[in-house]
C-alpha cells in the first residue's frame, strides 16, 4: 500500500451521548463513543477508502486503551500515536429535539494537550499532500505550538495545510481572534461555519467567505447545516477563482455531532481524487447527511458504498 496522502494531527476523545434528549441535568443515561474532531476525519477518510495518518497523543488511562482499540479496530495506523500519563479529555453531549448539540468538556491538562507533533518525520511530510488540523488544540500552550510547529514543517515540505477552527468558546481562555489570524494565514483550504468566528471580529455579515479568503487560505467551504454548503476560491486556488454551493440532502436527524466533521472527510476524500468544486461539495454534503442519521461522531461516519447508494436514491 502506497504511503497515505493525508496527515490529521490533534485531539482524541471520548464523547458521552445521551441516551434522551434535554439539558444534562435530565438526562440519565449515556452511551461511551470516541471522538474528537480530528480522530473523526481520519476514521472518516479510512472508511471512504482514503487511510490517513493520524498523529494522536492518548492518555495511559482505561479511556486511553479504549481510544487505541477504537482507532485500530478502524484500521487507522498508530505510528505517530503516542501515549502520556494524563486523563483523557471527556465530552458530554446534550441535545435538543432537533438534534442539535451543546458539548460540556472536562479538559483540565489532559492527554490532548500534550499533543506530541514531532513524531511526523519530514519523509512522512515529503510523501504528503495535505496536513489537516483543528482548532481545538489551539486553545492550549503545549498542543498550540505542536500543531504550530508540524504547521510550518508540512508547508516547506509542499503539504497543503486544511483547517478546520471547530471553535469551542468554553475551551478558550483569552480571545481567540489572533490565534486563529495566525492560522489562517499559513492555511490554504479552510472548512468553517459562521459560528466558528462568532467570538472574533475576523469575518462577518455577508462578505462572510471572502473576508476568510483575505486572511490567507485561498479556498472556503462554508458548511450551513440543513441549508446545504458552498465553497469560494481565489485566483491562486487549484479550482481557479469561484463560487458554488450545493444545497444538501433532506435526512431524519438523529445526532448532528460530527457532521462537520465527516463533511470534512468527504471534501477531503473527493479533493485528494481531483473532484472539482461541484462534485466535492455533493459527495461531502452526502457524507455530512449520512453521518446524521445515527447516534456518536464516529460510530456513525458512513463508508463510500453507503454514501454512493444515498446519493443514487436522492
Amino acid at each position: 500500500m502506497s504511503d497515505p496522502r493525508i496527515v490529521v494531527a490533534g485531539e482524541t476523545l471520548v464523547d458521552f451521548i445521551p441516551a434522551t434528549p434535554g439539558p444534562l441535568s435530565d438526562v440519565e443515561t449515556f452511551a461511551r463513543r470516541a471522538g474528537g474532531a480530528p480522530a473523526n476525519v481520519a476514521v472518516g477518510l479510512t472508511r471512504l477508502d482514503e487511510r490517513p495518518w493520524l498523529c494522536t497523543t492518548l492518555s495511559t488511562d482505561g479511556f486511553g486503551d479504549f481510544l487505541a482499540s477504537t482507532l485500530d479496530a478502524e484500521g487507522v495506523p498508530d505510528r505517530f500515536v503516542t501515549r502520556v500519563d494524563r486523563p483523557t479529555a471527556l465530552a458530554f453531549v446534550s441535545h435538543d429535539p432537533d438534534g442539535d448539540r451543546r458539548f460540556t468538556f472536562f479538559r483540565d491538562d489532559t492527554a490532548d494537550v500534550r499533543l506530541r507533533t514531532d513524531v511526523v518525520d519530514d519523509a512522512t511530510l515529503a510523501a504528503a499532500e495535505w496536513v489537516v488540523v483543528g482548532g481545538v488544540t489551539l486553545t492550549d500552550g503545549p498542543a498550540r505550538a505542536a500543531t504550530f510547529e508540524l504547521v510550518d514543517r508540512a508547508r516547506d515540505a509542499g503539504c497543503r495545510i486544511a483547517f478546520d477552527p471547530n471553535t469551542r468558546p468554553e475551551l478558550w481562555d483569552e480571545d481567540p481572534t489572533a490565534t486563529l489570524d495566525r492560522m489562517l494565514s499559513v492555511s490554504d483550504l479552510l472548512k468553517a461555519t459562521r459560528d466558528d468566528f462568532a467570538p472574533t471580529t475576523i469575518a462577518t455579515g455577508d462578505e462572510f467567505a471572502p473576508q476568510l479568503l483575505d486572511r490567507g487560505p485561498d479556498t472556503v467551504l462554508v458548511t450551513e447545516g440543513a441549508g446545504g454548503a458552498r465553497a469560494v476560491a481565489s485566483e491562486g486556488a487549484p479550482w481557479g477563482r469561484g463560487e458554488w454551493t450545493h444545497d444538501g440532502y433532506e435526512t431524519d436527524v438523529v445526532d448532528a455531532t460530527g457532521a462537520g466533521d465527516a463533511f470534512l472527510a468527504g471534501a477531503l476524500a473527493a479533493i485528494v481524487d481531483d473532484a472539482g468544486p461541484t462534485e466535492t461539495l455533493a459527495f461531502a454534503n452526502a457524507v455530512a447527511a449520512v453521518a446524521t442519521t445515527a447516534g456518536g461522531a464516529m460510530a456513525a461516519l458512513p463508508d463510500r458504498r453507503t454514501v454512493d447508494a444515498f446519493r443514487s436514491s436522492e
